[in-house]
């Protein structure tokens, strides 16, 4: 009954939409679960009112999971901020050449962050950073089989693309066999990071000196080919337009439809503190809407949309939950500095579960903890639920 009502509306939106036949086309193809074009879904950016974009984006998220909103409970170490690289947009990293001004983590100290949530209900480890050359694959090998030797149980999530490029190059390996070292030490899956605009020209721009669209690409590819799930993220609201963002998505979902090893697609506003484009405006809330309602619509074989709640800070996270997205990441606990250093809404991007609960149901949804690859842990339908309390402790 829930979805023929939604259909009924949607099909009330299709009757009164005054822009045209167009988009008529694209609502029905929404309710007919089809694919839209490249050329539908560049129009969606250029011509389709917020509110219509809106509501397919919402028909679509309550289609596939009703008032279901997901977070995990996780952690992050970034082992360093020391990087190689020089990309524009980044406030996060020191150049190598100026280490001094940055920080190194040894394993000792990583397994201390390891070992201090001993007893604790996370489920994943995030690990992400610079790229550091004295950081290489047998160093990250063995703290990865460390983790796994110490807490069997939990999920180690790492390593973008970027950082894996490096890795293997400097370990003279290719990426199959690179790969399949980390993931014999227990790297179970990967975030999707790096990513950033795959268009070749805007990539020159802002980060001339990493890995490339194919590389990043194929380094998802290997990892879905030996059973590994990853994310994948795209940089928006800088120097690019339109039909970049298009093409970006459209090469995520070509891989998809090969593959099927992508759990979520995760838009990442681009901030403008503290680097090289400061001179570059921030993308309006209604763009950063936008964005999240095309991209459910579009990317129509990525099971989840998610919006990183530190980036955009929380009551915005909350307004996403209309826009398509159904989740939100996880708890965090205060141990990520890449998006506060950038100058994101959240400078202590912390979170207890009965804080992120709140948040989600004040938004009128219902909050589900899940593990790294979506499996249900325990949904909190109100905070009666008998074990709420109990679930916080």
């Amino acid at each position: 009954m829930e979805n023929i009502n939604r259909e009924e509306e949607l099909s009330g939106l299709i009757n009164a939409l005054p822009q045209g036949r167009s988009f008529s086309k694209i609502a029905e193809k929404v309710v007919a679960d089809e694919r839209i074009t490249d050329e539908e879904g560049l129009f969606l950016f250029e011509k389709a009112s917020l509110g219509v974009s809106a509501t397919l984006a919402n028909y679509i998220r309550e289609k596939k999971y009703g008032d279901k909103t997901y977070f995990n409970r996780n952690f992050h170490i970034e082992p360093t901020n020391v990087c190689v690289f020089a990309c524009k947009f980044c406030s996060y990293s020191r150049l190598y050449a100026h280490r001094d001004e940055g920080w190194v983590l040894s394993k000792e100290d990583m397994m201390n962050i390891v070992k201090s949530y001993d007893g604790k209900p996370v489920t994943e480890v995030h690990i992400v950073g610079g790229v550091h050359p004295k950081m290489d694959l047998d160093f990250f090998c063995d703290f990865i089989s460390e983790i796994k030797a110490h807490r069997p149980d939990l999920h180690i999530k790492g390593f973008t693309a970027v950082e894996l490029d490096y890795m293997f190059r400097k370990a003279k390996l290719s990426v199959t066999e690179g790969m399949k070292r980390l993931n014999e030490a227990g790297l179970q899956s990967m975030p999707g990071g790096g990513a950033e605009i795959f268009d070749a020209e805007i990539r020159k721009q802002i980060c001339h000196d990493k890995v490339d669209a194919e590389g990043w690409l194929k380094i998802h590819e290997e990892a879905h080919l030996l059973g590994m799930h990853t994310n994948a993220t795209m940089l928006y609201g800088h120097i690019e337009n339109y039909s970049h963002r298009i093409d970006h998505m459209s090469r995520l979902r070509n891989l998809q439809d090969k593959t099927g090893g992508f759990n979520t697609f995760i838009p990442l506003k681009f901030r403008n503190q503290n680097n090289d484009m400061s001179n570059v405006p921030e993308s309006s809330i209604i763009e950063d809407m936008k964005m999240y309602a095309i991209a459910r619509i579009y990317m129509d074989n990525f099971p989840h949309l998610k919006a990183y709640w530190p980036m955009l800070g929380r009551q915005n996270a909350q307004l996403s939950l209309s826009f398509g997205v159904d989740d939100i990441d996880g708890t965090i606990d205060d141990s990520t500095k890449i998006y506060s250093m950038a100058g994101s809404e959240e400078q202590n991007p912390a979170m207890t579960t009965e804080e992120l609960v709140t948040l989600i149901s004040q938004a009128g949804r219902v909050a589900v903890e899940r593990d790294t690859l979506y499996n249900e842990i325990k949904s909190f339908a109100s905070k009666n639920d008998a074990e709420f309390d109990v679930m916080l402790n």
